[in-house]
């Protein structure tokens, strides 16, 4: 079963999770439980892989955005290294790591949620 106190232990930022969804405990669960499922890292590896940096920058900007309101700090942070070199366009070689990284954190943070 998730809980608050294995979202902390994962690193996010519960309470600034909680705050934004107005200190109700059940529904910030309820809407950290929602990522279990999510794709967008297997997306962006894809369209890493692809060289489709527009399609990447998309996909991790929507993930980004769902991490960020819910305070999931690991991730977030991981997301977030590859965000900004996408945002402007950088030629670079290491987006696969970066996107692996991304998934390894998605994988974690998911593996929680699942209990």
């Amino acid at each position: 079963m998730l809980t608050v106190d294995a979202l902390k232990a994962y690193g996010a930022n519960t309470e600034e999770g909680l705050a934004r969804c107005l200190n109700n405990e059940a529904f910030y669960l309820k809407m950290v439980g929602m990522m279990k499922d999510d794709t967008h890292a297997q997306a962006l590896t894809t369209a890493v892989a692809e060289g489709n940096l527009q399609a990447a920058f998309e996909v991790a900007h929507a993930l980004k955005g769902s991490l960020a309101n819910l305070a999931l700090t690991p991730a977030l942070n991981a997301v977030t290294d590859i965000l900004e070199p996408l945002r402007r366009r950088e030629e670079r070689t290491d987006y696969p790591e970066m996107a692996a990284r991304v998934q390894r954190e998605m994988d974690r943070l998911q593996t929680i949620i699942r209990g």
